[in-house]
């Protein structure tokens, strides 16, 4: 019987290893289950990256869905896709800038605010600019909270502020497919608290 242990034992953790590594091997690294989806946005109060003096609150998604795109401008990715995110924009989609910076502390800095307001300012002008306006996640504590771990992340969240679709990587058009746009369907974008007069003029289907 020992001996018996001692053959099988050894068997049941080599098959259990390769069964481990095989899922990792076909696995997407940015798909995982994440804690945010169906919970409202964390309650935050910070500033707009261009004008300190201007503040944004959990008021913002009131009555309007809203594609909260993590960035920055250290971000490769977020340059790559901020074209197709500016093309939803002229679709009638609310998009909003959740931006922090890797190269900025607050307390200590080794990079000024007016230094990543320039780096911003460049960065849309190059590759387009798809933001309503950009949130400053200051210390990067409503990142922390969403369950963000790198840039670029985006999140859908509806008219009641919940959160409903949680990307990680960049949006392109078969992540839009499969991802957003069933669940924009879900909730509904022919309802008017969903979308501005204007924009449903242009953009049938669009949110604000």
């Amino acid at each position: 019987m020992k001996r018996l242990t001692w053959f099988v034992l050894p068997l049941v953790l080599f098959l259990g290893l390769t069964i481990f590594l095989f899922q990792g091997l076909f696995s997407d690294p940015r798909e995982r289950d994440s804690t945010a989806i169906e919970k409202s946005f964390p309650q935050f109060k910070l500033p707009d990256l261009m004008d300190e003096s201007v503040m944004y609150d959990n008021s913002v998604f009131e009555g309007k869905v809203t594609l909260v795109n993590v960035w920055g401008v250290w971000c490769v990715t977020c340059a790559i896709e901020l074209p197709y995110l500016e093309s939803l924009k002229d679709q009638g989609y609310r998009i909003v800038g959740l931006y922090y910076d890797q190269d900025l502390d607050p307390d200590f800095g080794t990079k000024t605010i007016e230094r990543v307001r320039t780096e911003v300012v460049s960065t849309l002008s190059k590759f387009g600019d798809p933001y309503a306006f950009n949130i400053f996640d200051v210390y990067r504590d409503t990142s922390l909270d969403l369950g963000v771990t790198g840039a670029p992340e985006t999140f859908l969240v509806d008219q009641n502020g919940v959160i409903r679709v949680h990307h990680l990587g960049d949006l392109n058009p078969r992540v839009w497919k499969n991802k957003f746009a069933p669940v924009l369907a879900e909730i509904g974008l022919e309802s008017a608290s969903a979308m501005t007069s204007n924009e449903s003029a242009i953009a049938e289907g669009g949110v604000q």
